[in-house]
């Protein structure tokens, strides 16, 4: 993973501006601009309520290949029915034309209040000025615009090498609420200059995305607006990719999706520490997977890491109502590396606050072994605060 402070990707052009949708001045409308054709992909949320951008974007990018993205916060445009998907199409659709490119090549993401109408007005007349501020090292503004109950921008850059050819890859994200996702994070764009094929990109997105954005937790929810787009546009003009050129470009890409889903988990709302929960000796995939997600959302488990309180009880009862299969007299937890359970009973009282000493620290790694078989998982959460209530509480007014 190499970082860049100028985090730009050849050919692809980026700005911000404040439109107004948020309070004081802020950044809140931001472009992606390809300057070719780009192939493109994408992942999206499972939530039954889908979102007017989200509605139109899956049907754009069936096509392959985007060439702009406009990204708006503070309205989520969720729930706004007939009006909400045409404010959508029409957004998307001056953008085109002022871009001179074809209106299925671009696509539109929102972000913030569900059920209230996007202020078109707004977003219309500020588009010629984010088309006028497009740049190279746009794209940090970019990360900035995107933020709602963010804390910071979240981006995250790689560089590799295919077919002899330098090629660069640049993650952006948002997202520190209502994160669970399924298939999808908040909002999350990928920039890169590598040559490769809508059939060979798609599954390598699809694989990372499993492995990282579907790996956190913040309070169990899914949004209605979740999004991940990828989008290459083959300047790097590498000729081909053979397999070990795949597999870094798989490499780099879930390096750089997996930077992000860590942020995203450690500025999960009034978070103070991030959460690892790793499942081992599970009976099958399903029941690893179910574990660690039981434990990642329980309330109780993450109250217990802010109190920093080795309350294993917690994650006992967690585990025990997920529906896996265990023997409780089989079950190990450790808190960093402090074993405080075996056989389904405390190890000491000494132990325990030992890992509490442990649970001082910013990252908080809960260890489970269930000793019934030979599968795993991971799930990387943070930990539930006095602030979580009060941002939420606070989100409309």
């Amino acid at each position: 993973m190499k970082k860049d402070n100028s985090y730009s990707v050849p050919g692809f052009l980026g700005s911000a501006v404040s439109a107004g949708l948020k309070k004081n001045g802020r950044l809140d409308l931001s472009l992606i601009f390809s300057q070719r054709e780009s192939v493109a992909a994408g992942v999206f949320t499972t939530n039954k309520v889908k979102a007017a951008p989200v509605l139109l974007t899956q049907e754009r990018i069936r096509r392959g290949f985007l060439r702009a993205v406009i990204a708006n916060t503070g309205y989520a445009n969720a729930c706004t029915g007939v009006r909400g998907l045409n404010d959508a199409i029409q957004t998307a659709d001056i953008v085109a034309k002022r871009l001179e490119i074809h209106p299925e090549e671009t696509v539109v993401a929102s972000t913030g209040v569900i059920g209230a109408y996007l202020p078109f007005d707004l977003i219309k007349e500020a588009i010629p000025k984010l088309i006028e501020n497009l740049s190279p090292n746009g794209f940090k503004s970019v990360a900035e615009a995107l933020m709602t109950t963010d804390s910071f921008p979240k981006m995250s850059y790689f560089e590799g090498n295919a077919g002899g050819q330098p090629y660069h890859l640049l993650g952006i994200a948002k997202g520190a609420g209502m994160i669970m996702p399924n298939m999808a994070t908040m909002l999350s764009f990928l920039l890169t200059d590598i040559t490769i094929d809508f059939h060979t990109l798609w599954p390598i997105l699809r694989s990372a995305a499993e492995s990282t954005f579907n790996r956190i937790t913040v309070d169990g929810e899914t949004s209605t607006n979740d999004m991940v787009l990828i989008m290459a546009n083959g300047v790097a003009r590498n000729r081909g990719l053979d397999t070990s050129d795949i597999a870094e470009f798989e490499r780099g890409l879930t390096d750089v999706m997996g930077e992000l889903a860590y942020m995203i988990a450690k500025d999960g709302e009034g978070a103070t520490k991030v959460i690892i929960i790793e499942v081992h000796g599970a009976a099958t995939e399903d029941d690893a997977n179910t574990a660690a997600r039981a434990v990642g959302n329980s309330n109780l488990v993450k109250t217990a890491v802010f109190g920093q309180d080795p309350n294993w009880g917690r994650i006992m009862a967690a585990l025990g109502r997920s529906g896996i299969g265990m023997e409780e007299n089989k079950v190990q937890i450790w808190i960093d590396g402090i074993k405080i359970v075996e056989g389904g009973l405390m190890v000491s009282e000494k132990e325990e606050r030992r890992a509490a000493e442990k649970m001082k620290n910013e990252q908080v790694t809960i260890t489970i072994h269930l000793n019934q078989g030979a599968w795993k998982d991971r799930i990387t959460t943070c930990d539930l605060t006095y602030d979580y209530i009060r941002i939420n509480a606070d989100y409309r007014t």
